[in-house]
């Protein structure tokens, strides 16, 4: 009787011991952990590669993806002694007279609004200086001058065939530079949108032209795409013109501006010399040539200024609104051949709010920058949340937010500033 009930209760035991097994293994399946998820195991490769700013350093990182393994650090504006750079002859001349930078945006080379893998530019902010870097051995090969640039923030912007690096001034400044009051700010200081032309098989960087623009902060920019193909946008704030205060002076509209630029009729009035020469820089005066530059009323303090992959929303953050703004680029056509206008600024008309607007998008305290994916959705980072929303384009619906426990400011997912973005990851 012992023998059959010991039997009984091992065969009980090992039931449940195997169910409990079977449960184990099917838990393992169904709840596959982060670090799972991102796991890379050794000898093999990451999916992408994830290209970052290196800020006051003066370099760029490098680091794989999923993985987040930092596999290289590119020397571009600071000497690197471990590799010699900015020691040997040919690296100083590339650095020239500048020792230092600070790195802000970096931006791959495109071909028809996809990245091309042919080269990185990245800028430098304080010394207006945008350098290339060529992907087929990581190394910097070309650092360029802007002439009438004073913080080289915004910047560099690419065109979808890599016609153009775009860029604007953080900081307004006279142009040219002369000796001049402050208290004559509105008068007298400029910003520029400067225009960098690559070439299409050597990618050498050459000024190519400018833009003369009210005396605004610029912060960020993207080019159209597609049915927007030869604009590009521009995101403003310190619309006032504030000299002094500025964190109080500097925000007091309800709405600065989105700068719409019309690069291909840019290019045609330089054809037909319809610029002056300043610093030996081609420059464009918008009192002077129309159709160039239209401003897009948008809430409030806009930092970023993103294109959808198919060219039909611009979608402005306001760091102290509670909406990103989404403009039509179809509505500003129509807007622009009614003159749907609501005055100027310095010879630059502005559209009608209400003729360009197409969504408020509630998405939260301090929007900043959006990217996106290939399911048709929009992620944008909120400064003043710590947190990202997504947000479906067309219905305008918030699906999702997640908390980031810090304040965010850039944003980034798979090809996500492109015409096919790929999704999968984002980094915050």
């Amino acid at each position: 009787m012992k023998v059959k009930s010991h039997g009984k209760i091992f065969r009980l035991l090992s039931t449940f011991l195997l169910i409990g097994v079977l449960g184990l293994l099917f838990a393992c399946e169904e709840k596959e952990s982060p670090a799972e998820k991102v796991y890379v195991p050794p000898g093999k490769f990451d999916s992408y590669y994830a290209f970052l700013s290196g800020g006051h350093s003066g370099q760029v990182q490098v680091f794989g993806l999923p993985s987040g393994r930092l596999l290289r650090q590119i020397p571009v504006f600071a000497p690197d002694m471990a590799i010699g750079w900015g020691v040997d002859e040919e690296s100083k001349k590339i650095m020239g007279e500048y020792t230092w930078g600070d790195a802000h945006h970096p931006a791959l080379s495109e071909t028809n609004g996809d990245y091309d893998g042919r080269w990185l530019f990245i800028n430098d902010n304080p010394n207006a200086r945008i350098a290339r870097i060529d992907l087929k051995d990581f190394t910097t090969k070309e650092i360029i001058q802007i002439p009438n640039v004073t913080g080289n923030h915004a910047s560099p912007f690419l065109t979808p065939n890599t016609e153009y690096l775009i860029g604007a001034t953080r900081f307004s400044v006279p142009v040219p530079n002369r000796d001049v009051p402050v208290e004559s700010y509105k008068e007298n200081f400029n910003g520029i949108i400067a225009f960098v032309s690559v070439d299409k098989d050597t990618g050498h960087m050459q000024n190519a032209f400018q833009i003369l623009m009210p005396p605004f902060d610029y912060d960020l920019g993207d080019s159209g795409k597609l049915v927007s193909y030869g604009w590009a946008f521009f995101s403003t704030y310190n619309t006032e013109e504030a000299y002094n205060d500025l964190e109080v002076n500097a925000s007091q509209k309800d709405k600065d501006f989105i700068a719409a630029v019309n690069w291909k009729a840019a290019e045609q009035a330089i054809k037909e010399g319809k610029f002056k020469e300043i610093n030996g820089v081609k420059v464009i005066d918008p009192r002077e040539v129309k159709g160039i530059v239209y401003l897009l009323p948008t809430p409030k303090s806009p930092h970023g200024a993103d294109v959808s992959p198919d060219g039909q929303w611009i979608v402005g953050g306001g760091k102290l609104a509670a909406v990103a703004c989404v403009h039509g680029f179809e509505k500003m056509q129509e807007a622009i051949k009614k003159g749907d206008f609501d005055g100027e600024v310095m010879g630059i008309p502005i559209i009608k709010y209400e003729s360009v607007r197409v969504a408020e998008v509630p998405v939260g305290l301090g929007p900043l920058h959006t990217q996106f994916d290939d399911q048709g959705y929009a992620y944008t980072s909120l400064f003043v949340d710590s947190a990202i929303a997504k947000w479906k384009l067309g219905t305008w619906e918030v699906v999702d937010k997640i908390p980031v426990y810090y304040n965010i400011g850039h944003l980034a997912t798979i090809h996500g500033d492109t015409v096919k973005p790929r999704g999968k990851f984002m980094l915050a």
